[in-house]
């Protein structure tokens, strides 16, 4: 069995529901929740966060399909590029349009943690899995 990779492995602070580390929580547990290496999972989190600075929903909302891919393929990311790309702009444009680019407003839209969950598998692309991986460290801070 691999070791799974948490938000300190990325250098992600998650700290006192911190926005930015939120987002980056949620962006690297959205790729590691697919059938892909965790490892690769990460890498492409680096090109995306680190070296191109797609830190922020407003950012990544902001690339273009094409770079994306091309990000994605930089870190041979390459088995569902395509759709990936698709459902990361997807991810972005929703969660700002209807939470204002904040994790924390959907958690504030939020009865309990039942219904965070419910509206994180809302997202293109989330399932259960990434919301295992998600919950697993980000739900300590926010519940």
């Amino acid at each position: 069995m691999t070791k799974q990779i948490s938000a300190h492995d990325l250098n992600i602070r998650l700290d006192d529901a911190d926005e930015e580390g939120l987002f980056r929580w949620l962006l690297a547990s959205f790729l590691m929740g697919k059938r892909i290496q965790a490892a690769i999972a990460a890498d492409a989190y680096r090109v995306i966060v680190d070296k191109h600075q797609r830190d922020t929903p407003r950012k990544l909302a902001n690339c273009t399909h094409r770079e994306l891919v091309a990000m994605l393929g930089e870190a041979n990311y390459v088995r569902y590029d395509e759709s990936t790309a698709d459902r990361l702009h997807a991810l972005a444009r929703k969660l700002n349009d209807e939470y204002a680019g904040k994790i924390g407003d959907m958690k504030a839209a939020s009865a309990d943690r039942k219904a965070f969950e419910q509206r994180l598998m809302a997202f293109d692309g989330i399932g259960p899995k990434t919301v295992e991986i998600f919950m697993r460290e980000a739900g300590r801070v926010l519940y």
